[in-house]
């Protein structure tokens, strides 16, 4: 899997992520489209590549643009009037540049580097199944303490959260629906089918929903990201596996990734965000980033126009009550700092060796605006060696986990996260792929409590309630006598933990 959270994500600091939100839409556009060129009269037999067209949301302007499309050899895929996004494939090598050049196109680019044929998360590491050896000594162990799920000895998370005890005051209401953006979510396991919503859940790869029965589910069992993380969120209390943070609300499944890659392409992302908030979805997850660049710099014609279509998806979903929360990314980086090196993009072809700067260059949809940006954390509530972070660019952070430097005190001493997987099993990961929908799943119990919080009030309550460690005097993980990484700020928000660790008990009380 390409880019699962395992990922990294960004946030912009405020007056930053305003600039940003200003530009997006109002860029001038040429006067008329350009002529056609020769190569593109040549390209007949040339493979297509998807592509975001972002115009004015009026009626008479997307119809026009469409019009353009289609002379500029483009297909329409699917349109979304109320944001002003349309989803093409073209084969025309100079699609992007004859349109941007129409008038009402605001911003229009590939969504691709590579031809479409007939992954990426924030998991970091491969799965690891649990033996009948290892859940019967689990079982054994959970059942000392009543009222415990049969492995629940081992989700050391839910205690470092309060999750366990919350979840005998509130454990969430059967109203707030957590959508899970990602590779798909198998409803069929006996820990998530009680609360799972069919009603609100899709395949949204290629950028149109489908919303047939199992559209949702994975494709394989390799496919296990999304399963993983819906358990996480909302794994029945029901005498079966694993509790979630938040057992009694809802959990969607809006499947993104692309069956032969496993990419997370933007105009599936867009689909998604536009899907979760016409069905009522009042949080989403989103444990990835949008392929295929890592960032997406806004001096780059395709790589804006990945940054606009996603924002607007995005804006308009929480404009109608949706709040996002986003993984921060594996890497380990700074993003606050100056430069960051990026050698992964584009990571659906050839990656080319680049430096960006974050202020300028967006991990997305981690960095856009209102988005809720989320680091991991172990066992001894300090930074997982592998979290990304960033002074005002965290928000909280969540249990996701670390195998390396903080192993927990429980039967399997694994330090990693255990969760639901298709086909009825169970399993380890780590990453912050893993922190976000912990993070999520105190949203939603906020948001069972408060049903009228707005995401805006919603992510205020989420900061309000989390419990901040402060920086650590030291964080030299390895001993090798060299700090691994370097927090700044105070005891009240800093670049580790953003305004802190997230705390269910907290938020239900």
């Amino acid at each position: 899997m390409a880019h699962l959270r395992s990922r990294r994500r960004l946030a912009l600091a405020v007056p930053v992520v305003l600039s940003l939100t200003a530009s997006l839409g109002f860029l001038p556009a040429a006067a008329s489209a350009a002529p056609r060129t020769a190569a593109a009269e040549q390209a007949a037999d040339a493979p297509a590549l998807a592509y975001v067209v972002n115009t004015k949301a009026d009626h008479r302007t997307i119809t026009s643009v469409k019009r353009a499309i289609a002379a500029a050899d483009g297909t329409v895929v699917a349109t979304y009037d109320r944001i002003g996004v349309i989803v093409v494939h073209s084969a025309n090598p100079d699609f992007g540049k004859e349109i941007r050049a129409v008038r009402g196109v605001q911003s229009a680019g590939a969504t691709r580097t590579s031809p479409l044929t007939p992954a990426g998360t924030t998991d970091a590491g491969a799965a690891d199944f649990v033996t009948a050896a290892e859940a019967a000594r689990t079982r054994a162990a959970s059942a000392l303490t009543p009222g415990s799920e049969p492995l629940e000895a081992d989700q050391w998370d839910l205690r470092a959260i309060g999750a366990d005890k919350a979840a005998k005051i509130n454990p969430g209401s059967s109203k707030v629906t957590v959508a899970v953006i990602d590779t798909g979510v198998d409803d069929t396991h006996p820990d998530l089918a009680p609360n799972f919503s069919a009603s609100q859940s899709a395949n949204c790869v290629g950028g149109k929903a489908d919303t047939s029965e199992g559209a949702w589910r994975p494709y394989t069992a390799d496919d296990y990201h999304g399963t993983h993380v819906a358990g996480e969120i909302a794994a029945a209390r029901n005498g079966v596996g694993v509790a979630g943070v938040a057992p009694g609300v809802k959990v969607a499944g809006i499947k993104v990734s692309d069956p032969d890659s496993g990419l997370f392409y933007p105009e599936n992302v867009v689909c998604a965000f536009v899907f979760a908030a016409d069905h009522g979805v009042e949080i989403t997850n989103n444990s990835y980033y949008v392929d295929p660049w890592l960032y997406n710099c806004m001096d780059d014609p395709d790589q804006k126009a990945i940054v606009d279509a996603v924002n607007r998806a995005q804006l308009y979903a929480q404009k109608k009550g949706t709040l996002h929360l986003a993984s921060a990314g594996n890497s380990n980086h700074d993003l606050a700092s100056d430069a960051i090196d990026d050698a992964s993009s584009p990571n659906d072809s050839t990656p080319v060796e680049r430096t960006i700067d974050p202020s300028e260059c967006y991990d997305i949809p981690t960095q856009l605006p209102g988005v809720v940006t989320v680091s991991a954390t172990g066992v001894q509530n300090l930074k997982s060696y592998y979290s990304t972070y960033g002074k005002g660019v965290v928000d909280v952070a969540a249990p996701g986990g670390d195998r390396r430097y903080q192993l927990p005190d429980t039967p399997s001493k694994d330090g990693r996260i255990l969760s639901t997987m298709p086909n009825g099993q169970y399993a380890w990961l780590q990453g912050t792929s893993m922190a976000s929908p912990h993070a999520a799943g105190v949203a939603a119990l906020l948001k069972s409590k408060h049903p009228r919080a707005t995401p805006a009030q919603l992510q205020a309550l989420l900061k309000a309630q989390a419990n901040n460690p402060g920086c650590p005097e030291s964080y030299d993980q390895d001993g090798d006598g060299v700090q691994d990484a370097t927090c700044e700020g105070g005891s009240r928000v800093n670049g580790f933990y953003g305004f802190g660790i997230v705390d269910a008990l907290r938020a239900v009380k």
